[in-house]
């Protein structure tokens, strides 16, 4: 019952995290499906959109980061 729980706590946290507009660096991380390490380097480099309160924590738009993903489309062959 015990892991019943936890998994039901886990889906309510992901059905949560569709819902928000503004993301933190990890839920950015996740969303991405990226390491936190390269996530940084990212940031870091200003090559994804982002943006920093009071020059400390870092925070991502969700609806930029899916522009972001959809940058370079690749064509296909028809």
């Amino acid at each position: 019952m015990e892991k019943t729980l936890e998994m039901r706590v886990e889906e309510l946290e992901r059905m949560l995290f569709l819902t928000k507009n503004v993301l933190s660096f990890d839920e950015a991380s996740t969303f991405l499906n990226l390491s936190k390490s390269y996530l940084y380097k990212l940031t870091s480099g200003n090559l994804i959109p982002h943006y920093k309160l009071q020059g400390k924590m870092l925070y991502f738009e969700k609806s930029e980061l899916e522009a972001w993903l959809r940058q370079n489309p690749v064509k296909t062959k028809t």
